[in-house]
Formats: structure tokens, sequence, C-alpha cells
């Protein structure tokens, strides 16, 4: 497995620690937190643009046999085989992927929620693979957040929106405030009352949101920054004031930074040393204590 040949690391990180962002690789980083210790999970990886992505991959043999011990067993891994006899390289981005969601379960507390960030590309891989792993049970939503920016092609529908899958831990004690979500303007205010519309409505499963733009007051320079609009719907849902947030793919930080505006704690993870450096910039004057920390490679097992 890729979880055996990396380096154990080691974060000195408890719930009652302060906010943390950790340089290092977030597999070999989370796998040294303790489980069930947060709220919101939010995965937010490099999308397999172009197929490929040739991370600490493995060379995975179909068996009878389930590796991934307590989750779906048998039918998951016959999931897996068909799709590695569907696309031949679809092991080279999941296999960089299927450790780190199962970290993010073991991760989560029995009322959490897993959000994971995908394009087209990958988010029908994904929805069959975790509802194997985890159980369809536990899927709550597909989000499609929708936007209009870069090229529009003239052979296909331009690709204009990413998806996020919503699974919960625990289908029975799972949180979900919608009433904590800003709500949004109706589409069709003659439609309604004058009431409804300064209330406005809740949002739907379909988010329609700018790109952070080129001269906002959110941009940091980092390229695949995403809005606070989008995490601040995702926060305020599915976590309370003081609840811990974990974001594996941190990159400018946006996760935290909305997580601290409501009043939640977090604990961000990036290997890139350029979104460190944005981070840190972008921590300098923030009003929670943000400590910076690098992993520290384990000593070997006696």
């Amino acid at each position: 497995m890729i979880a055996d040949r990396m380096k154990a690391m080691t974060v000195a990180w408890t719930p009652t620690s302060p906010n943390l962002v950790v340089a290092g690789d977030n597999l070999a980083v989370v796998k040294s937190l303790p489980s069930e210790s947060f709220t919101l999970v939010y995965l937010d990886p490099p999308f397999n643009t172009g197929r490929v992505q040739r991370r600490q991959t493995t060379t995975a043999v179909r068996s009878g046999t389930a590796t991934v011990a307590g989750f779906k067993g048998q039918l998951y891994e016959r999931i897996k085989g068909d799709l590695r006899a569907y696309d031949d390289v679809f092991d080279d981005y999941w296999e960089f992927l299927e450790p780190r969601l199962i970290e993010a379960w073991r991760l989560l507390a029995d009322d959490g929620t897993l959000y994971l960030h995908l394009d087209y590309r990958e988010s029908h891989y994904a929805k069959v693979l975790l509802d194997a792993l985890f159980g369809r049970e536990s899927f709550l939503n597909e989000i499609i957040w929708a936007y209009d920016y870069g090229a529009k092609s003239k052979s296909r529908w331009p690709s204009k929106h990413d998806t996020i899958l919503v699974y919960v831990k625990n289908p029975k004690t799972y949180h979900f405030d919608s009433t904590a979500v800003d709500r949004e303007p109706y589409m069709a205010p003659g439609l309604v009352t004058a009431e409804k519309v300064a209330r406005g409505k809740l949002p739907t499963d379909v988010w329609w949101h700018t790109i952070v733009p080129t001269n906002g007051r959110e941009k940091t320079g980092y390229p695949t920054q995403k809005p606070e609009g989008i995490l601040r719907r995702i926060i305020q849902a599915s976590s309370r004031e003081g609840d811990w947030v974990l974001d594996f793919f941190a990159g400018s930080g946006t996760t935290g930074a909305v997580a601290a505006a409501l009043g939640r704690r977090f604990v961000l993870v990036d290997q890139n040393p350029e979104a460190i450096d944005v981070m840190r910039l972008r921590f300098a004057d923030h009003q929670a204590p943000v400590d910076f920390t690098d992993a520290v490679t384990a000593p070997p097992a006696s």
C-alpha cells in the first residue's frame, strides 16, 4: 500500500491546540492526528486534468480479498476492479486519492461531514467508489458549483462547473443547520411575497458563484484559490462555533480564513512552500492565533 512506503510524520496537535498550519505531505501528516476529531473535512485535491497524476502510485491487483479493512470489503474491491478494466489509467489518480479519503473518514467525528471537491473528470468515479467504500446511506448531496469564466468551446458544451460530493459519517447524527447559511436572492422575486424577498431563499444544491476576481479583495495570487463564499456556505451548514475544520489541500488557506471568521477552529495542511508563504501573509494580522509548523519525521519503531 502507498501508506506503507511513506515516512511516518508526527504533529503535536490536540483538540485544545491553537489553529494550525502544517507544512508536509498531507497523507503522512494526517495519519498522526487523533481519530474523530473534526466536525468537517474539506478536500480540494489537484484535479486530474491530464488523466495521469503519477503520485505515489502502486500496482493494484484485483483480488477477492478486501484491502480496506472495516469498510465495504468485497463490493468495494469488485467495483475498483471493474473501473480498472474500463479505464487503464484509473489507478494513477485514484491510488493517490483513496488513502487520503480513508484518513478523512477516520478523522471525522460521529456528527461530521466530508466535502470532496472535484471536477467532471473524476467526480463520477468518486461517487461510485465512495458509495461502495462508505455506504450509499452516507451520501448526502452532490453540489454543483456553477461559474462562467475561461475559454468557451465551440465543439461541445463548455464545462463551467465543479462538483462537490458530500458524505456524512453517521446518517443518524450528522450536523446540518440550514438556518445558519446565508440566504440568496430569489431569481423571480415577483412570484413570491415581499417578506420572502426581504428574507431571501435557502440555497439549493446548485450554487452560482463567481470565481475569485483578479482585482478582488480576496485575491491572494495563489492559482487554485477558491472563493470564500463557497467555503462559507459549507462551514456554516456543517459545523458549529468552536468546532474543528480540517483541509488536506489548504492552498491559499481560504478554508482557515472562513472558519476563523465564523468562530470555528482549523487545521490546514499543504506541502507546497508557495502555499505556506501565502498563508503566512494571509494570517499575519489574524485575530485568531495561528501556529505554523513543519511535520517532523517520526523515529522508526523499535
